[in-house]
């Protein structure tokens, strides 16, 4: 059994999960929806590949300004 992290935030009127631990996203009408679609879909990434997920020591979260 594999580990993943990952994140969820709404957007519109989704919630999209992404995998921190590789370029994989998904989305669903809830959050415990995008969170079973990512898990799927991370599944579906890693099916034919003999990789390792890779390790997140740590996470930070932030929001900062731009000018735009």
């Amino acid at each position: 059994m594999k580990e993943f992290d990952f994140a969820v935030w709404k957007e519109d009127k989704y919630y999209v999960a992404l995998c921190l631990n590789v370029e994989v996203s998904s989305f669903g009408n809830d959050e415990e929806e995008a969170v079973k679609n990512l898990k799927e879909a991370v599944e579906l990434y890693f099916e034919d590949e003999n990789k390792e997920i890779p390790k997140i020591e740590r996470v930070r979260l932030g929001k900062e300004r731009i000018n735009a």
